[in-house]
Protein backbone atom coordinates (compact mmCIF):
# COMPACT_ATOMS: atom_id res chain seq x y z
CA UNK A 1 0.00 0.00 0.00
CA UNK A 2 1.11 3.45 -0.69
CA UNK A 3 1.88 6.00 2.00
CA UNK A 4 2.86 9.10 2.63
CA UNK A 5 5.00 10.99 5.45
CA UNK A 6 4.18 13.87 6.91
CA UNK A 7 7.26 16.44 8.17
CA UNK A 8 6.00 15.55 11.44
CA UNK A 9 6.58 12.01 10.92
CA UNK A 10 2.61 11.03 10.69
CA UNK A 11 2.13 8.36 8.00
CA UNK A 12 -0.69 7.49 6.17
CA UNK A 13 -2.44 5.73 3.21
CA UNK A 14 -2.01 7.63 0.23
CA UNK A 15 -5.79 7.26 -0.16
CA UNK A 16 -8.09 9.05 2.03
CA UNK A 17 -11.46 10.24 2.19
CA UNK A 18 -13.22 12.99 1.55
CA UNK A 19 -16.19 14.40 2.68
CA UNK A 20 -17.58 17.51 1.22
CA UNK A 21 -21.18 17.14 0.57
CA UNK A 22 -21.94 14.99 3.52
CA UNK A 23 -23.86 16.13 6.23
CA UNK A 24 -26.36 18.16 4.55
CA UNK A 25 -29.14 16.03 4.51
CA UNK A 26 -29.16 14.66 1.28
CA UNK A 27 -28.09 11.48 2.86
CA UNK A 28 -28.93 10.28 6.60
CA UNK A 29 -25.91 10.73 8.45
CA UNK A 30 -25.65 7.06 9.59
CA UNK A 31 -25.41 5.58 5.76
CA UNK A 32 -23.12 8.52 5.13
CA UNK A 33 -21.48 7.58 8.72
CA UNK A 34 -21.31 4.16 7.70
CA UNK A 35 -19.30 4.72 4.18
CA UNK A 36 -16.52 6.22 6.01
CA UNK A 37 -16.32 3.01 9.01
CA UNK A 38 -16.20 0.46 5.75
CA UNK A 39 -13.18 3.07 4.67
CA UNK A 40 -11.90 2.79 7.90
CA UNK A 41 -12.00 -0.84 7.70
CA UNK A 42 -10.27 -0.87 4.07
CA UNK A 43 -6.99 0.81 5.72
CA UNK A 44 -8.39 4.32 4.24
CA UNK A 45 -7.70 6.32 7.91
CA UNK A 46 -7.09 9.72 6.48
CA UNK A 47 -10.97 11.43 6.58
CA UNK A 48 -10.45 15.01 5.33
CA UNK A 49 -13.60 17.13 6.25
CA UNK A 50 -13.83 21.26 6.83
CA UNK A 51 -16.08 23.44 9.09
CA UNK A 52 -17.87 25.15 5.86
CA UNK A 53 -19.37 21.89 5.21
CA UNK A 54 -22.46 21.49 5.68
CA UNK A 55 -22.07 24.05 8.40
CA UNK A 56 -20.15 21.73 10.66
CA UNK A 57 -22.73 18.39 9.58
CA UNK A 58 -19.84 16.84 7.87
CA UNK A 59 -17.41 17.04 10.78
CA UNK A 60 -20.77 15.84 12.88
CA UNK A 61 -21.43 12.80 10.70
CA UNK A 62 -17.35 12.18 11.23
CA UNK A 63 -17.50 12.26 14.94
CA UNK A 64 -20.77 9.50 14.48
CA UNK A 65 -18.14 7.88 12.64
CA UNK A 66 -15.84 7.89 14.86
CA UNK A 67 -17.32 6.63 17.76
CA UNK A 68 -15.59 3.58 19.07
CA UNK A 69 -12.81 3.99 16.74
CA UNK A 70 -10.62 7.08 16.93
CA UNK A 71 -7.14 5.30 16.72
CA UNK A 72 -8.28 4.45 13.32
CA UNK A 73 -8.88 7.44 11.69
CA UNK A 74 -6.38 10.34 11.17
CA UNK A 75 -8.34 13.38 11.20
CA UNK A 76 -8.12 16.45 8.99
CA UNK A 77 -10.30 19.94 9.21
CA UNK A 78 -10.08 23.30 7.75
CA UNK A 79 -10.91 27.05 9.53
CA UNK A 80 -12.68 29.44 7.22
CA UNK A 81 -10.61 32.58 6.78
CA UNK A 82 -13.46 34.55 7.80
CA UNK A 83 -12.64 33.07 10.97
CA UNK A 84 -8.81 32.76 10.64
CA UNK A 85 -7.46 35.79 13.51
CA UNK A 86 -5.52 34.96 15.97
CA UNK A 87 -8.68 34.15 18.69
CA UNK A 88 -11.29 33.11 15.63
CA UNK A 89 -8.88 30.15 14.93
CA UNK A 90 -8.67 28.86 18.42
CA UNK A 91 -12.17 29.17 18.44
CA UNK A 92 -13.11 27.23 15.43
CA UNK A 93 -11.02 24.56 16.04
CA UNK A 94 -12.53 24.15 19.32
CA UNK A 95 -15.92 23.80 17.80
CA UNK A 96 -14.65 22.02 15.07
CA UNK A 97 -12.98 19.51 17.75
CA UNK A 98 -16.79 19.46 19.60
CA UNK A 99 -18.52 18.67 16.00
CA UNK A 100 -15.99 15.86 16.05
CA UNK A 101 -16.29 14.33 19.48
CA UNK A 102 -12.56 14.17 19.26
CA UNK A 103 -9.70 16.05 21.63
CA UNK A 104 -7.18 16.31 18.84
CA UNK A 105 -7.16 17.20 14.96
CA UNK A 106 -4.22 15.45 13.62
CA UNK A 107 -3.95 18.45 10.59
CA UNK A 108 -5.51 21.61 11.00
CA UNK A 109 -5.73 23.33 7.37
CA UNK A 110 -6.47 27.13 6.43
CA UNK A 111 -9.77 26.49 3.70
CA UNK A 112 -8.16 29.44 1.62
CA UNK A 113 -6.50 32.86 1.81
CA UNK A 114 -7.74 34.83 4.26
CA UNK A 115 -7.90 38.68 4.87
CA UNK A 116 -5.77 38.13 8.41
CA UNK A 117 -2.71 38.55 7.69
CA UNK A 118 -1.18 35.09 7.48
CA UNK A 119 1.88 35.50 10.29
CA UNK A 120 -1.62 36.14 12.50
CA UNK A 121 -2.96 32.98 11.34
CA UNK A 122 0.24 30.95 11.55
CA UNK A 123 0.74 32.27 15.05
CA UNK A 124 -2.95 30.82 16.40
CA UNK A 125 -2.19 27.25 14.55
CA UNK A 126 1.06 27.03 15.95
CA UNK A 127 -0.87 27.75 19.64
CA UNK A 128 -3.31 25.26 18.87
CA UNK A 129 0.08 22.55 18.17
CA UNK A 130 1.63 23.70 21.45
CA UNK A 131 -2.22 23.07 23.59
CA UNK A 132 -2.31 19.65 21.88
CA UNK A 133 -5.61 20.05 20.19
CA UNK A 134 -4.31 20.08 16.57
CA UNK A 135 -1.38 17.89 15.95
CA UNK A 136 -0.05 19.80 12.82
CA UNK A 137 -1.03 22.29 10.16
CA UNK A 138 -1.41 23.29 6.62
CA UNK A 139 -2.82 25.19 3.90
CA UNK A 140 -5.93 25.13 1.35
CA UNK A 141 -6.15 26.19 -1.89
CA UNK A 142 -2.66 27.95 -1.68
CA UNK A 143 -1.09 28.85 -4.86
CA UNK A 144 3.04 29.18 -5.40
CA UNK A 145 3.40 32.45 -4.57
CA UNK A 146 1.08 32.21 -1.11
CA UNK A 147 3.24 29.32 -0.67
CA UNK A 148 6.58 31.09 -0.70
CA UNK A 149 5.04 33.57 1.62
CA UNK A 150 3.83 31.12 3.85
CA UNK A 151 7.91 29.17 3.88
CA UNK A 152 8.97 33.03 4.44
CA UNK A 153 6.81 32.85 8.25
CA UNK A 154 6.19 29.49 9.15
CA UNK A 155 8.67 27.49 11.17
CA UNK A 156 10.85 25.39 9.18
CA UNK A 157 8.93 21.87 8.89
CA UNK A 158 5.99 23.38 10.17
CA UNK A 159 3.90 23.89 6.93
CA UNK A 160 2.22 20.01 6.83
CA UNK A 161 0.59 19.66 3.63
CA UNK A 162 -1.38 22.06 0.73
CA UNK A 163 -4.58 20.67 -0.33
CA UNK A 164 -5.31 21.69 -4.15
CA UNK A 165 -8.02 20.93 -6.33
CA UNK A 166 -5.80 18.40 -9.06
CA UNK A 167 -6.46 15.80 -11.06
CA UNK A 168 -6.20 14.51 -14.87
CA UNK A 169 -8.32 17.28 -16.30
CA UNK A 170 -6.63 20.33 -14.00
CA UNK A 171 -2.98 19.52 -14.22
CA UNK A 172 -1.70 23.10 -14.29
CA UNK A 173 -0.04 22.73 -10.80
CA UNK A 174 2.33 20.21 -12.12
CA UNK A 175 3.89 23.30 -13.49
CA UNK A 176 5.49 25.43 -10.55
CA UNK A 177 3.14 24.47 -7.42
CA UNK A 178 3.91 21.05 -6.93
CA UNK A 179 7.55 20.95 -8.04
CA UNK A 180 7.95 24.09 -5.29
CA UNK A 181 5.81 21.27 -3.10
CA UNK A 182 8.44 18.49 -4.07
CA UNK A 183 11.38 21.13 -3.41
CA UNK A 184 10.02 21.38 0.55
CA UNK A 185 9.73 18.15 1.01
CA UNK A 186 5.45 19.54 1.68
CA UNK A 187 2.59 16.57 0.89
CA UNK A 188 0.22 17.46 -1.69
CA UNK A 189 -3.56 16.79 -0.83
CA UNK A 190 -5.58 16.38 -4.07
CA UNK A 191 -9.54 16.99 -3.66
CA UNK A 192 -11.55 16.23 -6.57
CA UNK A 193 -9.30 13.52 -7.86
CA UNK A 194 -11.76 12.14 -10.34
CA UNK A 195 -13.32 15.70 -10.79
CA UNK A 196 -16.19 14.53 -9.37
CA UNK A 197 -17.11 11.57 -11.45
CA UNK A 198 -17.12 13.63 -14.28
CA UNK A 199 -13.32 12.90 -15.74
CA UNK A 200 -15.15 9.44 -16.15
CA UNK A 201 -17.20 10.59 -19.45
CA UNK A 202 -14.15 10.95 -20.97
CA UNK A 203 -14.25 7.94 -23.73
CA UNK A 204 -10.19 7.93 -23.93
CA UNK A 205 -10.09 7.09 -20.51
CA UNK A 206 -12.46 4.23 -20.31
CA UNK A 207 -10.91 2.90 -23.41
CA UNK A 208 -7.75 2.85 -21.28
CA UNK A 209 -9.53 1.79 -18.20
CA UNK A 210 -10.64 -1.30 -20.23
CA UNK A 211 -7.44 -2.24 -21.99
CA UNK A 212 -6.51 -2.61 -18.42
CA UNK A 213 -9.02 -3.96 -17.16
CA UNK A 214 -9.21 -1.67 -13.74
CA UNK A 215 -12.01 1.13 -13.38
CA UNK A 216 -11.49 4.31 -14.81
CA UNK A 217 -11.68 5.72 -11.14
CA UNK A 218 -8.61 3.40 -10.23
CA UNK A 219 -6.88 4.42 -13.20
CA UNK A 220 -7.93 8.14 -12.49
CA UNK A 221 -6.51 8.01 -8.45
CA UNK A 222 -3.88 5.57 -9.60
CA UNK A 223 -2.55 8.73 -11.60
CA UNK A 224 -3.08 11.32 -8.73
CA UNK A 225 -0.90 9.28 -6.50
CA UNK A 226 1.43 8.08 -8.36
CA UNK A 227 3.94 10.80 -6.73
CA UNK A 228 5.34 10.09 -3.99
CA UNK A 229 4.44 13.11 -2.43
CA UNK A 230 0.84 13.27 -3.67
CA UNK A 231 -2.49 12.23 -1.30
CA UNK A 232 -6.22 11.76 -2.68
CA UNK A 233 -9.07 12.00 -1.02
CA UNK A 234 -12.20 11.29 -3.41
CA UNK A 235 -15.67 11.14 -1.94
CA UNK A 236 -17.83 8.38 -2.40
CA UNK A 237 -20.81 7.51 0.31
CA UNK A 238 -20.63 4.26 -1.87
CA UNK A 239 -19.08 0.82 -0.20
CA UNK A 240 -19.13 -1.01 -3.40
CA UNK A 241 -16.52 2.33 -4.50
CA UNK A 242 -14.31 2.48 -1.81
CA UNK A 243 -13.97 -1.11 -2.46
CA UNK A 244 -12.51 -0.09 -5.79
CA UNK A 245 -11.18 2.54 -5.53
CA UNK A 246 -8.17 1.05 -2.66
CA UNK A 247 -7.60 -1.18 -5.92
CA UNK A 248 -5.77 1.90 -6.78
CA UNK A 249 -2.82 2.19 -4.06
CA UNK A 250 -1.79 -1.04 -5.19
CA UNK A 251 -1.86 -0.10 -9.03
CA UNK A 252 1.46 1.40 -10.82
CA UNK A 253 1.45 2.70 -14.03
CA UNK A 254 4.13 2.15 -16.79
CA UNK A 255 5.64 4.47 -18.79
CA UNK A 256 3.28 3.77 -21.84
CA UNK A 257 0.46 4.32 -19.62
CA UNK A 258 1.47 7.73 -18.56
CA UNK A 259 2.46 8.99 -21.78
CA UNK A 260 -0.90 7.51 -23.25
CA UNK A 261 -2.44 9.84 -20.44
CA UNK A 262 -0.91 12.46 -21.53
CA UNK A 263 -1.73 12.01 -24.98
CA UNK A 264 -5.86 12.13 -23.53
CA UNK A 265 -4.90 15.11 -20.68
CA UNK A 266 -2.35 17.34 -22.15
CA UNK A 267 0.33 18.53 -19.51
CA UNK A 268 0.76 22.10 -18.97
CA UNK A 269 3.36 24.10 -20.38
CA UNK A 270 2.77 27.14 -19.00
CA UNK A 271 2.18 28.58 -15.64
CA UNK A 272 -1.88 28.92 -14.91
CA UNK A 273 -3.59 29.87 -12.09
CA UNK A 274 -4.77 27.94 -9.95
CA UNK A 275 -8.13 26.49 -10.00
CA UNK A 276 -11.06 25.57 -7.44
CA UNK A 277 -14.38 24.09 -7.23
Amino acid sequence: MKTVTFPNGSIVPALGQGTWGMGEGISPADIEADSLRAGLDLGLKLIDTAEMYGNGGSERVVGKALAGRRDDAFVVSKVLPSHASRKGTIEACERSLKNLKIEKIDLYLLHWQSSVPLSETVEALEKLVTQGKIGAWGVSNFDTALMENLAQIAPKGHIATNQILYNLSRRGPEFDLIPWCEDHNIPVMAYAPIEQGRIMKNHDLLDLAGKLNVAPSVLALAWVIRNPLMIAIPKTSSIKHLRENTKALDLTLDHDVLQALDKIFLPPTRKQPLEVI
